[in-house]
């Protein structure tokens, strides 16, 4: 699980939507502080729409032989469409299929500082 879960942070970092999207299982869902709860296709084209950049700094993954729950955890560096950038500390939980292929993501950080910067770059479109 630890090779899927790096190949799934490079992929993020490189804002790759077809690479992110075939590590997720068919009907996975995504739930996030900021985006709610969204099926894995929807959570990952919104979140590349409004970023211009994204920088992971990976401090540990967790993962028990045998289960089908591993959790990381990383510095997430962003950078904004609009050039905003925020960094936060963060932990993504994730669950296995029987084809380890990710089925569940669960997204954990505070999110006080980066919902007002989201808010301002939404509202800078309207």
């Amino acid at each position: 699980m630890e090779e899927k879960i790096k190949a799934y942070f490079l992929a993020l970092e490189a804002g790759d939507y077809p690479q992110l999207i075939q590590l997720f299982a068919a009907g996975a869902a995504v739930h996030s502080p900021l985006y709610g709860q969204r099926p894995a296709r929807e959570f990952y084209r919104e979140l590349l729409a409004d970023s211009a950049a994204s920088h992971i700094r990976l401090l540990h993954i967790y993962h028990q032989p045998g289960s089908q729950r591993s959790a990381a955890n990383f510095i997430y560096e962003w950078t904004l469409a609009d050039g905003s950038q925020v960094a936060f500390d963060c932990v993504d939980l994730f669950e296995w299929d029987e084809a380890q292929k990710i089925s569940q993501l669960k997204i954990i950080y505070d999110a006080s500082q980066t919902r007002p910067a989201l808010e301002r770059q939404q509202n800078q479109r309207l």
